[in-house]
This record gives C-alpha cells, sequence and structure tokens, in this order.
C-alpha cells in the first residue's frame, strides 16, 4: 500500500520559490488501477518521481508497504525502489544493439542473476505481453507498440509491486496505445498496483481511479 501524508516539493528558481507538489495526503490500495490527470505543470509528473523513489519530498511522509522512505539513505533507498518499483516512460529507453530478449533480462544482468533464471523469466514476460515471435528482433525492427511491450516486460522483470507509467501511449497510434493499455490492464488484473501519468482522456477511461491535479494539489479523486 502507498501511503503519502501531506507531501509537499518545492523548488527554488532564482527568488521564486515553485510549489510542484503542495500538501499532498494519498492513499492507494494494493491491485489499484489509478490514473493521474491535469495540465502540464501540475504536479503530476512530480508526484511519479516521488511515488517511484526518484526524487524526494520537502516536507511530509511517503510509507510504502510500510517503510518509511523519507527516512532511508540513498542505499536504502535504491534497494527499496529496485524490489517495490518498475517503470515505464514515453520514450522506450531500449538498448538499440540488444534484442527483445535481452532487453528485458538487463535488469536481472544488472542484478547478477543467473543467466538460466533471467533467461526463463524474460521470455515468459514476452510472451505474456504477445511478442513471443519477437525475442530476437532488435528494437529498430519492432513497431512503437512493440517497443512499449518490450519496455513493460522490462519494468516486471524484476517482480515489482507498483508498475508507473508516464505517458505510455504518448508515442503511439491508436491501435497500437491500444494494445500496450491492453497488456497493462492485464498486469493489473493479476494484482499489479499501476498508476499511470496521461493527458489522454481515454487512457484515464480504462483507470478505476482518477486523480486531477492542478497548480501541485489534488483536485480531484474519483473511483469508477
Amino acid at each position: 500500500m502507498i501511503e503519502l501524508q501531506h507531501i509537499s516539493r518545492f523548488f527554488l528558481v532564482g527568488s521564486e520559490t515553485v510549489h510542484a507538489l503542495d500538501d499532498v495526503t494519498l492513499t492507494i490500495h494494493d491491485g489499484e488501477f489509478v490514473a493521474v490527470m491535469g495540465p502540464s505543470g501540475s504536479g503530476k509528473s512530480t508526484l511519479l518521481h516521488i511515488l517511484g523513489l526518484l526524487d524526494r519530498p520537502t516536507a511530509g511522509t511517503y510509507l510504502l508497504d510500510g517503510t518509511d522512505t523519507t527516512s532511508l539513505d540513498a542505499n536504502a533507498v535504491a534497494r527499496v525502489r529496485g524490489e517495490h518499483v518498475g517503470f515505464i516512460f514515453q520514450t522506450f529507453h531500449l538498448v538499440p544493439r540488444l534484442t527483445a530478449l535481452e532487453n528485458v533480462e538487463l535488469p536481472m544482468l544488472l542484478a547478477s542473476r543467473p543467466p538460466s533464471e533471467r533467461r526463463a523469466r524474460a521470455r515468459e514476460l514476452l510472451e505474456r505481453v504477445g511478442l513471443a515471435d519477437r525475442m530476437e528482433h532488435r528494437p529498430d525492427q519492432l513497431s512503437g507498440g512493440q517497443r512499449q511491450r518490450v519496455a513493460i516486460a522490462r519494468a516486471m522483470i524484476m517482480k515489482p509491486t507498483v508498475l508507473l507509467a508516464d505517458e505510455p501511449t504518448g508515442n503511439l497510434d491508436t491501435v497500437s496505445g491500444r494494445d500496450v493499455l491492453d497488456a497493462l490492464a492485464k498486469l493489473n488484473a493479476e494484482g499489479l498496483t499501476l498508476i499511470v501519468v496521461t493527458h489522454d482522456s481515454q487512457v484515464g477511461g480504462r483507470a478505476r481511479r482518477r486523480i486531477t491535479m492542478r497548480d501541485g494539489k489534488v483536485l480531484d479523486d474519483v473511483r469508477a
């Protein structure tokens, strides 16, 4: 479970203080599918970075599965992030010279997992996202939707409890975007907590909970 208690994030730009997040309190339960929506500058990307332990709040407390992450040192934060959080971005961040299978394996390789374990896990995930016949293809041999599904499989390789997606369909056509959303919805249906930042109302419409932000605050929080 995710608990944000009075989270604020301030940045100093010149002599001006910018309130990227302003006293945000939220609880997100295990297995929820949440869309975070709002205009540019509303604070939704800052919220995602804090949820993903890529940034620290200026004030407030962030509990992830009962752990107070705001009290951890950098090494502990990295460990918790690696154990609990997967990321998907608008740009796929795949390594061009690696095959789809090798890209998915990469986090387990960096974690020094045995080759047989990481290869079996990567194959399983690529099959689950519908790419059983594309495992040996490099990114430049895949469509945008297929590359994003490789990115989803890579994000899942370490078995995270929370998957964070930042505009995951922003660079895709309608059909490819729908395929990616279907893959994400399937993972959520299996129990994964899914939090998606999006401008797209169709993406937001797939979520069972929609949080709307403006000026660093939660403006609305609606469960479908």
